[in-house]
């Protein structure tokens, strides 16, 4: 193989990269569900009996009533808003029913918030929880609340939303939802006070519920998980699709100390984030009418009659920020899932995030981020273009061995093979850049599929979302210019019909980028113009040497 074939090896190995990565992402096993470290409980009163550390839980996800589509919404609806969010809880069972962010459009209009929790005929996603025990209110419960408008108040840095539900043989439960202030965290807490004659050993429940549809805007074309995500410290990140439930293939069901349970997709997330060093069940579970549900029980302790105790797990939902997982729970950043080339995409999105910092543009970033790239491959790449110029030098020669051994293609290869080390040619040194910069495009790649933060983000003119493809498809037709202005500054190929399948390469392979995101496309641009400067130098300069020597 010789340089002439560069840029067709270019698309056998970006395909192949392309069809490990997709393999990889669809292959990976069926995981159990789980959960990790949030706030600690409330401290219960001295003649309650807390939950003992790696006790075994006696309660089980079967005990957990099941949701419909259709179940009844008698309940009032309860308005809770904070600088970030806006939430509606239903008195019907306490639910987060409707989950909108002031701070992120929505995907195809942008007039409107984004929406993550919603209940309807086209669409159902809602955060539930309950208590498991004779009596004790579930999701199914009628509460009570002090009012259905719970607005932040200006200096205000926490909201406080208490739900009653009616009191069962003297046993008094109230639900808690405790909002902050510039926090997608919600802690979600129950409040037990046994007023009866015999002690009580509750469970608690935590439990997200949607349907199996993707989130609007999805593609074929640029694919992303839709399902369940569970860590624990042994088990690490996993994933569960929807798919694996439904088939029989998952485990529902794994007990632990520690560890999350959410359910992803494309840019935000919901999670439950229980207390470490509790016994706890996760399960995983399909309901009637095409939904799912994932959740996490958790015991309240024993107790005693005139004692109390409380619950607390918090909930996250919200946008998969980087900087702000790591420290909400272990292993929470991975929610971000860059596939397997997380050890190159995170380095990537550190210092494209700290160039976006300085310039305060993500596309002047992606611009900037290419040129450290380019410099850190300048001699890897300089040696390719030495390469290459020598081989356009040699055309000439090359030429004049087509013509002398015409169809004996043997005899042809071997001649050229000759001309190669007399002339201290490696015909294979234009490939290395290409094959060192494709991981690093492919990583760059999910960074801008996966990060919200690039999610609506504008360049100039008529990019105003580098994460999606350009509306009007220049940069990749620009693209493709720069692609044949690259050939034309390569040797042309001894073979007429290479010669003309190289001719069309940029036109065929520049399809492809009319559906990746527009920073990519950005990307790899402004790699072409910055190679084709350095290529057009570096020929120059072994052409004007060239020449000397004839002289």
């Amino acid at each position: 193989m010789d340089s002439q074939r560069l840029i067709l090896f270019f698309v056998f190995s970006f395909s192949v990269f392309m069809l490990l990565d997709a393999w990889q992402r669809d292959q990976q096993p069926a995981r159990p569900p789980a959960v990790v470290a949030g706030k600690d409980d409330k401290a219960p009163a001295p003649s309650a009996q807390p939950p003992v550390p790696g006790e075994k839980l006696t309660a089980s996800q079967s005990a957990v009533p099941k949701q419909g589509r259709g179940a009844p919404e008698t309940g009032a609806t309860i308005r809770v808003e904070t600088d970030v969010l806006t939430a509606e809880l239903s008195s019907h069972g306490g639910d987060v029913r409707r989950l909108e962010f002031k701070n992120h459009r929505d995907t195809l209009d942008r007039s409107k918030n984004f929406v993550l929790f919603e209940t309807g005929a086209a669409r159902s996603y809602i955060a539930q929880a309950g208590l498991i025990g004779g009596g004790l209110p579930n999701h199914r419960t009628l509460y009570t609340a002090a009012s259905d408008q719970f607005p932040l108040g200006d200096g205000q840095e926490e909201l406080e939303v208490r739900l009653t539900a009616p009191a069962t043989e003297g046993v008094q439960v109230s639900k808690v939802y405790r909002f902050r202030r510039g926090s997608y965290l919600i802690d979600v807490s129950f409040e037990i006070v046994n007023g009866g004659a015999k002690a009580i050993q509750p469970y608690a429940y935590f439990q997200l519920v949607r349907d199996e549809t993707a989130p609007a805007g999805d593609s074929a074309m640029l694919p992303t998980f839709t399902g369940i995500a569970l860590y624990t410290e042994k088990d690490k990140f996993q994933k569960l699709a929807f798919s694996d439930i439904e088939k029989g293939k998952a485990q529902y069901t794994k007990n632990s100390d520690d560890g999350w349970i959410a359910m992803l997709q494309h840019y935000f997330f919901s999670a439950w984030l229980p207390r470490s060093g509790i016994q706890r069940e996760f399960y995983a579970r399909r309901l009637e009418e095409g939904l799912y549900s994932a959740g996490v029980i958790v015991p309240a302790g024993v107790i005693e009659p005139g004692a109390r105790a409380s619950v607390t797990v918090p909930l996250y939902a919200g946008p998969e920020e980087q900087e702000n997982l790591a420290r909400i729970a272990p292993g929470l950043d991975l929610t971000i899932d860059y596939g397997w080339l997380t050890v190159i995409a995170v380095p990537l999105f550190w210092v494209l995030a700290w160039l976006n910092r300085w310039v305060g543009n993500w596309g002047v970033a992606i611009i900037l981020l290419t040129v450290i790239i380019k410099l850190l491959f300048y001699p890897l790449s300089a040696a390719s273009y030495r390469s290459m110029a020598k081989m356009r030098v040699l055309a000439p020669k090359l030429q004049k061995l087509k013509d002398q051994y015409g169809q004996d293609r043997q005899r042809l290869q071997q001649a050229m093979m000759e001309l190669y080390k007399t002339e201290k040619i490696n015909p294979l040194g234009g490939c290395m850049p290409i094959v060192v910069q494709i991981p690093v495009f492919i990583a760059l790649y999910w960074v801008l599929l996966a990060s919200v933060e690039l999610r609506h983000a504008p360049f100039m003119l008529w990019i105003d979302d580098l994460a999606a493809p350009d509306p009007w498809f220049i940069l990749p037709i620009l693209m493709a210019a720069t692609m044949w202005v690259q050939t034309l500054l390569n040797p042309e190929p001894p073979d007429p019909v290479q010669a003309r399948v190289m001719k069309i390469m940029p036109i065929v392979f520049s399809i492809f980028f009319f559906f990746f995101p527009a920073g990519l496309v950005l990307y790899w641009l402004v790699n072409n113009v910055l190679s084709i400067a350095q290529q057009w130098r570096i020929t120059r300069v072994l052409e004007r040497e060239a020449a000397q020597r004839k002289r």
